[in-house]
C-alpha cells in the first residue's frame, strides 16, 4: 500500500444508522414524503457523513488553493500569469467575489499559497508553497510524484488543523491562471473524454485560442504518457499544485467525516482525482453548481456528483461552493425547526405530492 493509499484508507463508509434516523425524521415532518427533493437528500447525506441526525455545521470555511502553471507560456489564457499573485492579495484583503459571498454565508475564506510563482507575505495568507509554479505540461511533467504527494498532504493537514479549530463544513476554491488547461487534461486521461469535449474557453478565449488550447492539451497528454490507472501519476504529470492541494482537502474532509462542497471545473478535476485515489470519498462530496466551462457536465458524471444549482457561472475561486453553503444550512434548518405531524396536530392523510 502506497503512502497516499495508507492515508486514504482512513476514509470510512457513511453511517447508515444516522441516515435512517434522518430519513425517518424527514418523513415525520409536515410535508409529503420527499417533497423537498435535494434538500432532503442533503440532510440524509450530512447525517451519514457526520454520524449525527442533525449535525451543527455552523462553522464553515472555503479553502482557496493558489498556484501558477508553466503551461501559461503556451498562450492558453486570456489573462497573464501575473494575475495569480495579484488575485491572491485580493483574496486576503477581502475584495474578491468569493470573499463577498463567504461573508454573506457566514463562512471564512482560507487562502493558501501552495504554488504561486512569487514571494507573497500577508498575515491572512497561509504559505505552504511546494514550489513556485508547475512545469509546462506541453513540454514535460507538471511536477514530480513526490511534489504531488507533498501538495496533497498540504491540503489534508490543513483540514486537520481546521477541524481541530471547530470547522465542520468545507468548500473547495482555487486560483491559478491557466488552470482549466491541466484540469481538461486530467479529465481526458482519467475519464476518457475527447480533447474537443473537455477543453473549454476558461476566462473567455476566442475561437483561435480555444483551438490552440486543444492542441496544447493533446500535446501535453502525448508528451507525458501518464498512466490512467495511476491517479497520482496523472496528477503529477498533468495537474497543478492547487489541484493537488484540493485533492488533499477533499480526502482530508472525508477522513474527518466532514461534508466537502465541490466548486466548479477545476475543483471537480481535483474531486475526480480524489475519487480515483479513494472511491469512498465521493460519498462525502456535495456538488455545488454546473459551470459554463465545457466539459463540466461530463466531469461531474465521471465523479458521480449532481450539481445543486446552475447560475451560468465560470469564475471559480469557490464561489459556487460558498453559495451551496446556504442549501446545506437550509436542509439542516428544515431538520431542526420544521414541525412534525404529531407536534403540529396535522393529519397524515395522503395528499397530492404534486
Amino acid at each position: 500500500m502506497t503512502f497516499i493509499e495508507t492515508y486514504a484508507a482512513k476514509i470510512q463508509p457513511l453511517d447508515e444508522k444516522a441516515i435512517r434516523e434522518a430519513a425517518l425524521h424527514l418523513d415525520q415532518l409536515t410535508k409529503p414524503p420527499g417533497s423537498l427533493g435535494k434538500l432532503e437528500a442533503i440532510a440524509k447525506q450530512v447525517a451519514g457523513i457526520t454520524g449525527e441526525k442533525i449535525p451543527d455545521l455552523a462553522k464553515k470555511a472555503v479553502v482557496v488553493m493558489a498556484g501558477d502553471h508553466g503551461v501559461c507560456a503556451e498562450g492558453i489564457s486570456a489573462f497573464p500569469a501575473e494575475v495569480t499573485p495579484q488575485m491572491v492579495l485580493n483574496f486576503v484583503h477581502g475584495g474578491a467575489a468569493v470573499n463577498v459571498l463567504a461573508r454573506q454565508a457566514g463562512a471564512d475564506v482560507v487562502c493558501v499559497d501552495i504554488g504561486v510563482n512569487a514571494d507573497l507575505e500577508h498575515p491572512q495568507l497561509l504559505s505552504r508553497k511546494v514550489r513556485k509554479g508547475t512545469g509546462n505540461i506541453a513540454k514535460g511533467p507538471a511536477m514530480s510524484r513526490e511534489e504531488a504527494i507533498q501538495a496533497i498532504l498540504v491540503g489534508w493537514e490543513l483540514i486537520e488543523e481546521l477541524v481541530a479549530k471547530g470547522y465542520r463544513l468545507f468548500g473547495t476554491g482555487e486560483m491559478g491562471i491557466g488552470n482549466t488547461t491541466p484540469s481538461a487534461a486530467l479529465l481526458v486521461v482519467l475519464a476518457g473524454l475527447d480533447v474537443a469535449q473537455a477543453v473549454g474557453r476558461g476566462t473567455g478565449i476566442d475561437d483561435e485560442r480555444w483551438l490552440h488550447k486543444q492542441k496544447v492539451v493533446t500535446q501535453a497528454i502525448e508528451v507525458n504518457q501518464a498512466n490512467a490507472d495511476d491517479p497520482l501519476d496523472v496528477l503529477a504529470k498533468l495537474g497543478g499544485l492547487e489541484i493537488a492541494g484540493l485533492v488533499g482537502v477533499i480526502l482530508g474532509a472525508a477522513a474527518n467525516r466532514c461534508p466537502i462542497i465541490v466548486d466548479g471545473f477545476i475543483s471537480s478535476a481535483a474531486a475526480l482525482v480524489a475519487s480515483r485515489i479513494a472511491p469512498l470519498s465521493v460519498a462525502y462530496m456535495i456538488g455545488s453548481h454546473l459551470s459554463l466551462e465545457q466539459g463540466h457536465t461530463a466531469l461531474l458524471e465521471a465523479i458521480g456528483l449532481t450539481p445543486m444549482i446552475q447560475l451560468d457561472m465560470r469564475l471559480g475561486e469557490g464561489t459556487g461552493a460558498v453559495l451551496a453553503f446556504h442549501f446545506v444550512e437550509a436542509a439542516l434548518k428544515i431538520m431542526r425547526e420544521m414541525a412534525t405531524f404529531a407536534s403540529a396536530g396535522v393529519s397524515t392523510l395522503e395528499t397530492d405530492n404534486n
